[in-house]
Order: structure tokens, then sequence, then C-alpha cells
């Protein structure tokens, strides 16, 4: 009799097996971090350390549905920009969306995605498009024009990657892309991101090259007055840059250290949150990206001061075990763990969860001689 294995109960479990669906060097290019990983780490642990005050005899149930840059979705959650989904799946980015569309979340297509952003719309999904800033602007301008075309619902523009930080995983594996994944939407040719060197990244070789390290808020002014669609600055950590992109006319920002995979050594990003939160009043809305990996997690984003959240890695495990099936196994134990959360802390909906005290969990006092990473 075959063993009977048992189904992800969380997105720990989704992480176990996926791991062992990829090659070591890609599992790596999705889990690693720049420099030594402090700040991949400090993600994780800063979330933790925020408890979260439950009240109790408040009647109702636990709606989650609410709105996240004026599209509709079933949680406060959209998928995050992620470059080559095809890296964990042959159907790549087109099922990451179709997931989403069964889900209802908003899915960013990043700009290094695998497939067209055509195809990807053709899906369904209520998609947003990533865009990095790159040294033709003409080429930028082309990708927007795409993106009305394409029917998508807002712009998210990462402004943390003037350079690629420095991943000592895909320098040490010295990482490059098979030739059958491309980055279609800019080069559907091989580039440098497929060329392997010896103790270097093919893929930050490749963004080297493209992308424009020079931009300033005067781009963003420009790429602002490109498109009426809504605009997300993604990549803030300072309450003074997120009210002035709010004051350049984006309508979110996302709290974000890009998952620790840029300057290592910046702070988590939850731990910034509430002071862009005071910084952007109701001038945009402040999504967190950044380490999310429950619905205790998006919990802990709402109560400190976010709409909502952006979830990265783990759509990438979902995706790498089961395609479609995974990426919606993972979403549905996020809404799953979000609506339970939302019953115990005493909240009806979503926006209660703005009232949740967070407080933040005490460590103890290690005894002499011995640190706490």
């Amino acid at each position: 009799m075959a063993p009977v294995t048992a189904p992800p109960v969380g997105l720990d479990d989704v992480e176990r097996l996926a791991a062992t669906c990829v090659p070591p060097d890609v599992w790596d290019f999705v889990q690693g971090g720049s420099g030594s990983e402090l700040t991949l780490r400090a993600n994780r642990a800063a979330l933790d350390d925020v408890a979260l005050v439950p009240r109790v005899l408040r009647g109702g149930g636990a709606v989650t549905a609410t709105s996240l840059v004026s599209t509709p979705a079933a949680m406060p959650v959209a998928i995050a920009p992620m470059a080559y989904h095809e890296l964990v799946h042959p159907e790549g980015e087109t099922a990451t969306a179709r997931a989403a569309r069964a889900a209802d979340v908003p899915f960013t297509v990043g700009m290094l995605s695998s497939r067209t952003l055509e195809e990807i719309a053709e899906t369904g999904a209520n998609t947003w498009f990533q865009l990095y800033w790159l040294t033709d602007r003409g080429r930028m301008l082309d990708l927007v024009r795409r993106a009305e075309t394409a029917g998508c619902r807002a712009l998210m523009v990462t402004v943390d990657v003037p350079i690629m930080g420095r991943r000592l995983r895909d320098l040490r594996n010295a990482f490059a892309l098979p030739s059958r994944v491309r980055a279609v939407n800019m080069d559907p040719a091989p580039t440098r991101a497929h060329a392997r060197t010896l103790g270097a990244s093919a893929v930050a070789e490749h963004t080297r090259a493209a992308f424009d390290p020079s931009a300033s808020w005067q781009d963003l002014e420009w790429l602002r007055a490109q498109s009426r669609l809504p605009l997300v600055v993604k990549g803030v950590l300072d309450g003074a840059d997120a009210a002035r992109a709010a004051s350049c006319g984006a309508d979110a920002v996302v709290v974000s250290n890009h998952g620790g995979r840029q300057f290592d050594g910046a702070p988590a990003s939850v731990t910034v949150l509430p002071d862009v939160r005071d910084a952007v009043g109701d001038r945009a809305e402040v999504l967190l990206d950044s380490g999310i990996r429950s619905g205790t997690d998006i919990l802990r984003a709402l109560a400190l001061g976010a709409s909502g959240v952006l979830v990265g890695r783990p759509v990438l495990w979902g995706l790498a075990l089961d395609g479609a099936t995974g990426v919606e196994q993972v979403l549905s134990l996020l809404r799953t763990e979000l609506a339970d959360g939302l019953t115990l802390l005493g909240c009806p909906e979503v926006g209660a969860a703005a009232q949740v005290r967070a407080l933040p969990r005490p460590r103890p006092i290690p005894p002499s001689g011995v640190r706490y990473p």
C-alpha cells in the first residue's frame, strides 16, 4: 500500500517540499539574499517580534475581501513581481496568473517575466505591471503602452535596484539562465543573463547593462505623466522618500527591502512601516513586502498601518511544487489563516485590523557571551 502524503498545512511545509523540486542553483536564486543575508533574516525575526492583542466578545464573522490600489481582492494580498517563473515550472507566469485569478488576488507581472505580459493578461487575472528604470526610456514607455493595451490595472515601478545587490549564492554558483528561460518582454533572444562565468552572476550582469542607476525624482514625475493608470512605487524604506513619492503622484508605496536581496544591512521592512504610514498620511496607500509567510504576518502588517501585503517567495514555492494548483494552495492557506486570525483577534473584517494593538514581543536577555542573530 502506497504511503499517504499529507497535504501542506502551512507555508513551511510548501517550502520544504518545493526545495526537492528544483535544481540547487535555482533554489539558491529563489531563496538567497545579498551579502551575508542579514536583512533577509531580519525580515523574519522582526515579524516574529510583533505581538497582536486580541479583543473578545466583538461578534461578527471575518470578511477578508478588500480593495488594493483600486483593484478588488479576496484578501489584502497581491503577488509580488518576481522574475523568471519558468525557472521553477514550465508554465511559468501563466500558471501563477491562473492561480491568482482563481484566488481573486492581483498578480504583478515582472518586467523580467518569462512569459509575455499579453499571454499573462489573457488568463483573466487582475494584473499590475512592474517596471525597472531602464537606460532606454523609449523602451520603458513601450512597455507602459503594452501594459495599458493588455488591460493591466496599475503600474509598479521598483526604485531600490539601481544595480542588483551582490548575491553571494549566485556568485558561488556562477548562476546563469538556461537557454529556454528568457526575459521575453525585453529580450526575446539570449542575453548576458545566459552567459555563465565563474565567480559571477550572469543575471546581475544582464541587469547592470540594462538598468539605469541615475534615475531621479524627476524620472518618477516623468513616469507619472505617461499614464493614467494607478502608480505604485516599490522599494521605499524612509518616510521622507515615501512622502515625496506621494507628492510626485504615486497612488501607493510599497515598504520593501526587496526581500533582503539588495542592501544587506537595510532594516526589516516591518520595522519602518509605521514611520512610512505616518509620513504618507492619507495621500497614498501603503503596502508591505518582504518576509510575509502567514496570515498572522498579514495581520501584523495591517495592525501597523499597511492596507495590504505583497507575497513573493511562497508563490514560487507553490509553483515549483505543483504549478497553478500549488500556487492556489499557498494563497488558500494564507486566506484561511487570515480569516482564522481575524476571528481570534475579534475583527469582523479586514479594516478592523488597523485598530488591533501591536506590541513588541520581549526577547530574553542572552547569557553573557551569547549573541542573538
